[in-house]
C-alpha cells in the first residue's frame, strides 16, 4: 500500500482505500467518503468533516445521496455508482447544499470486488 505521504487525490487506489487506516485517512488532504452498497455512508475522514462542516458522527450511518448530500443525488454522481459497477472517474462539481456553491472536483471509485465505494473531493 502507498503511504499516506504518497498517497494524492490523483494516485490513491481503490484497494489501498479499502484497508488504510481510519487515522491514515484522517491525514489526506482532501476529502473521502465510503459508501456501501446500498449508500450508507461508513467511512468519512476528518478532512471532509473539517471542510463541510458536518462531524462524522452526524454523517456515519446516514444514507449520503438522500440525507448528507442531495446535490450529488443525480446522474453525474450517483446514478454513475448504479450505471458503472467498475469505476474511478475524475468529475469537475460545484457543491450547493448547505454552503456557498463550492467547484470542486470528485473522483468516483467502485468495483464489483470492493465493500466500499468511494467519492474523494479535492477542494
Amino acid at each position: 500500500m502507498a503511504s499516506v505521504i504518497e498517497a494524492t487525490f490523483e494516485t490513491v487506489r481503490l484497494a489501498d482505500l479499502q484497508t488504510m487506516r481510519a487515522d491514515a485517512r484522517d491525514e489526506l488532504p482532501f476529502g473521502v467518503v465510503g459508501l456501501d452498497a446500498s449508500g450508507t455512508t461508513k467511512v468519512y475522514n476528518e478532512t471532509e468533516a473539517r471542510m463541510a462542516g458536518l462531524d462524522a458522527k452526524t454523517v456515519l450511518g446516514c444514507d449520503f445521496f438522500n440525507v448528507i448530500a442531495q446535490c450529488m443525488n443525480n446522474f453525474m454522481v450517483a446514478q454513475r455508482f448504479e450505471d458503472e459497477p467498475e469505476l474511478d472517474a475524475i468529475i469537475p462539481f460545484v457543491l450547493t447544499l448547505r454552503m456557498r456553491p463550492t467547484p470542486v472536483r470528485l473522483r468516483l471509485m467502485a468495483s464489483r470486488s470492493a465493500p466500499l465505494r468511494f467519492i474523494l473531493i479535492d477542494r
